[in-house]
């Protein structure tokens, strides 16, 4: 039980910096367009655009990959606590 709990949470803490990554590739001219920008996008977008829908832009900032990395973290959290039940 508890290895498929440290697979389940680091699997989420992996994702959580692939978006931080995903989001930091926007900075750069380029980045997104290349081979690990477009893996790292069709890994990314369909969680980020989740929270898209609800929450919109404002002006050129886009909080909603904030949101979705403090959903991962409280998900880790709440992991812990029903793994917490059974071990």
């Amino acid at each position: 039980m508890q290895s498929l709990y440290l697979l389940l949470y680091y699997a989420m803490e992996i994702y959580s910096w692939l978006i931080i990554i995903y989001i930091f590739m926007s900075w750069f001219p380029g980045a997104r367009q290349s081979s690990a920008g477009e893996m790292l996008g069709r890994i990314c977008e369909p969680y980020l655009e989740i929270f898209r829908k609800f929450i919109p832009p404002f002006g050129m900032i886009d909080f909603s990959p904030i949101v979705a990395i403090f959903v991962l973290h409280f998900a880790r959290i709440g992991l812990g606590t029903f793994f917490g039940y059974f071990m």
